[in-house]
């Protein structure tokens, strides 16, 4: 099966639509760390690191539902098999463990240990240099189909 050649302005749809799904997506993230930081502060566990682990904590959550909405209005991938999908998910997992899990932690460290920014903002930060990468992973690996 061929695929239709997208137009300049297809794609420049296409990457908007990408991008309120990553805005909602960074709010979903962001909730998710917030909300894990706090449970672990109250916990008084795993202070040291825990920013990793809200990290962590957010991305397996929030590539969930980058996953959905990123099919259902990006990408469009209807009419697929389950075995198709799993491996789109996959392949999204490894696609975003890159941005979502090695350079974000690798970036919080030099944000809150190195720079001594707010383990608050460190997350809004990461995002706006991951979005772009996740983009391109996603349009031509993780949602490219056969």
């Amino acid at each position: 099966m061929t695929e239709k050649k997208q137009t300049k302005m297809e794609l420049l749809i296409q990457f908007i639509k990408f991008g309120i799904v990553g805005v909602t997506n960074t709010v979903v993230s962001y909730v998710i760390n917030v909300a894990t930081l706090f449970l672990l502060g109250h916990a008084h566990i795993f202070q040291r690191w825990d920013y990793i682990i809200a990290n962590t904590v957010a991305f397996i959550l929030s590539v969930l539902w980058s996953f959905y909405w990123n099919n259902k209005l990006v990408f469009n991938m209807e009419g697929t098999s389950w075995k198709e999908l799993l491996q789109a998910l996959i392949k999204m997992y490894l696609s975003y463990a890159f941005t979502g899990i090695i350079l974000s932690n690798v970036l919080s460290y030099l944000w809150i240990d190195v720079l001594h920014i707010s383990k608050y903002i460190a997350p809004l930060i990461n995002s706006i240099i991951g979005v772009p990468i996740n983009f391109v992973l996603n349009k031509f690996w993780a949602f490219q189909g056969k």
